[in-house]
Parts: C-alpha cells; sequence; structure tokens
C-alpha cells in the first residue's frame, strides 16, 4: 500500500530552497550575535573598557582654542589672524580685563 507519497525523494529545486534557507538562518544568527557583542561590549559604557579605545568625548564640546586651531588648519584665516586670536582667548583667561 502506498503512504501518499508523490515521489521517491526531493527534486533539485527543493535542495536549493533548503540550502539556502539554511545559509540565510545561520547568516542572520551570526549577524545577531556579532551586534549583541558589540552593543555590550561598546566604549565607555562600563569601568572596564578596552585600553586601546578611544576615551568619550569631553561634554562640553571642543574648547575655543581647539576651535580656532581647526579654522586655521583648515585655512579659513591666517597666521596673523590666528596668532591674534589666540592672543586674546589666553589673555582674557586670566582674568577680567582692567580698565
Amino acid at each position: 500500500m502506498m503512504m501518499y507519497w508523490y515521489g521517491h525523494g526531493t527534486s533539485g529545486w527543493a535542495w536549493l530552497w533548503m540550502t539556502a534557507g539554511n545559509l540565510l538562518f545561520w547568516a542572520a544568527l551570526i549577524a545577531v550575535a556579532v551586534l549583541l557583542f558589540r552593543s555590550v561590549l561598546r566604549p565607555g559604557t562600563h569601568a572596564g573598557a578596552h585600553p586601546g579605545w578611544s576615551a568619550p568625548p569631553p561634554p562640553g564640546g571642543p574648547d575655543a582654542e581647539q576651535i580656532l586651531a581647526e579654522r586655521y588648519a583648515r585655512g579659513e584665516i591666517d597666521e596673523e589672524e590666528y596668532r591674534r586670536r589666540l592672543d586674546t582667548l589666553r589673555g582674557s583667561r586670566s582674568g577680567p580685563a582692567e580698565n
């Protein structure tokens, strides 16, 4: 008596779809594991950060001297203006200007 089989084995297309499905499953599983691993070990999220990773940026952003140096490096201002503004910045840090 036949057990309602429509053939003896699977066709080539079935093997192709099973192989593709298997590859997609494992690729998705590995991608989720990598993303989870990277999110858990993100630098700055815990006390034991990896020593080779950079520290998080300072909370206030770049200071005025850094911005001035970046503008000079990009060529937005010339050396004379850079030095004049740098002297002004450094002079204003010592305290209020005397009248």
